[in-house]
């Protein structure tokens, strides 16, 4: 596939070239340096596919969304969805949509490797959306962090001459998003009447069943933060005068841990990034990072849903799993997340076999705190047995929980459950990580 320089008639497709190669031409305004859209500049094929992060000769999958132009004597013009982007390729050999293609970057070219076998069973489709958006995620913390600090700034006084000027449905679309975020002391016990309905409603409105919610209140929409990212785009956009299909020519700003481990929940302990050094996020800016962080809940949803349906011989029986990022504010109303994996495994329906399986509970915790670092809980319920294990990395941390396990363990029996395990450990536990196919996931995911 011969790259054409954009604006000019693509080079007559040599007939005896055996492998195809496709010409990336970016439909519509690219993005700048800033992230911005710029007024149809000429960008040359390397821009494109350096924009893609494709590296040469690295293979990566398509799909093919729409036939653009199909003639007789021209090369088909089609539209390609490349690592979550749109990208328009002449093409020589005949596809249609909703095609898998397998491509490889040489030079400045693109050539075609071979298509992928179609596989249109649910959970197929499923693997096959959860590895589009892997390698464009950005961490939920860090990006709650910037947005809440883009807030303070505009809530400020100025400290320059320079004024900036925010529209009203910007200002309202980031202050509605941060209101939600509960704070660390209403997640308290002894600071609620309901402990229990406070902590449905932080895994309710984290954003994993956003959709579901928004169907049934279609009128109404629920306090989600998925919903509520999304109100914040639509409103940067109509600030431009742009339509909601030019969210999909922002590239997503990425998470380095979350493109080396996409697939591990819940993620190894990190620190907050610090800070970046300007006060102020333009628009474009805004909009790539909330690519990234809608794409972070994305994953975790189809995530969910591919251990959900996963079966194999050692497991002939699915187990469904949520995988959630729990947001809220800490003490200095700063934004944290704490990673919830919840494991459900199903009582055996044979009740005739001698070792019936038993009905498990299993909860897996993780959050990094300022005094006590990266901490860890893991919790297994099966009938009224608990058994449960706290992983510290600090000892000062690791010692204090072993100072409270005979209170906790009095507490837990005051609920009627006989705990069979409880201990304590220093360092962080294994992290299960989750393998696709490999013809649905490219070499960097």
């Amino acid at each position: 596939m011969k790259i054409p320089v954009p604006g000019q008639t693509p080079p007559t497709p040599d007939k005896s070239t055996q492998t195809d190669k496709a010409s990336p031409t970016r439909p519509g305004p690219t993005s700048g340096s800033d992230g911005e859209p710029a007024a149809r500049p000429t960008v040359s094929p390397r821009q494109l596919l350096d924009q893609l992060q494709l590296r040469q000769s690295q293979q990566v999958l398509a799909r093919v969304s729409q036939v653009l132009e199909k003639t007789a004597s021209a090369p088909e013009q089609l539209l390609l969805e490349v690592r979550g982007k749109s990208l328009v390729v002449n093409s020589d050999t005949r596809l249609q949509p909703g095609d898998w293609v397998k491509i490889m970057r040489a030079g400045n070219e693109l050539r075609l490797m071979g298509q992928v076998a179609q596989d249109t069973t649910p959970q197929a489709r499923i693997a096959q959306q959860l590895a589009q958006h892997l390698p464009w995620q950005h961490r939920l913390d860090q990006g709650l962090g910037q947005l809440a600090r883009a807030l303070q700034t505009l809530s400020s006084p100025p400290t320059d001459n320079r004024q900036t000027t925010v529209p009203p449905q910007v200002r309202q679309a980031l202050e509605q998003l941060v209101s939600q975020l509960p704070q660390a002391g209403k997640l308290q016990r002894a600071n609620t009447d309901n402990p229990v309905d406070t902590l449905k409603a932080w895994v309710r409105d984290s954003g994993l069943f956003a959709e579901s919610r928004l169907a049934q209140a279609p009128t109404s929409p629920p306090a989600d933060l998925k919903l509520a990212l999304n109100r914040l785009v639509t409103a940067l956009l109509n600030s431009q005068n742009e339509e909601a299909e030019a969210f999909n020519r922002y590239v997503p700003l990425t998470s380095k841990d979350l493109v080396q481990s996409p697939l591990q929940f819940p993620q190894a302990g990190s620190p907050l990034a610090p800070p970046p050094a300007q006060d102020q996020l333009n628009t474009g800016q805004m909009l790539r990072l909330l690519a990234g962080m809608l794409n972070r809940i994305t994953v975790n949803q189809l995530h969910s849903q591919t251990l959900t349906t996963r079966t194999t011989a050692d497991a002939p029986v699915a187990t469904p799993t949520w995988l959630l990022e729990l947001p809220w504010l800490d003490a200095q109303n700063q934004p944290r997340t704490a990673q919830l994996r919840l494991e459900h495994d199903g009582e055996d329906a044979d009740s005739n076999r001698p070792k019936r399986r038993v009905a498990e509970w299993r909860l897996t915790l993780a959050m990094d705190l300022d005094e006590a670092g990266a901490v860890t809980f893991e919790l297994g319920i099966q009938q009224q047995q608990v058994s449960a294990r706290i992983w510290a990395e600090k000892t000062d941390t690791l010692r204090r929980a072993n100072e409270e396990l005979p209170q906790l363990r009095q507490r837990l029996g005051d609920l009627g459950l006989d705990v069979v395990e409880l201990e304590c450990r220093r360092g962080q536990p294994q992290g299960a990580k989750t393998q696709l196919d490999h013809r649905l996931v490219d070499v960097r995911a």
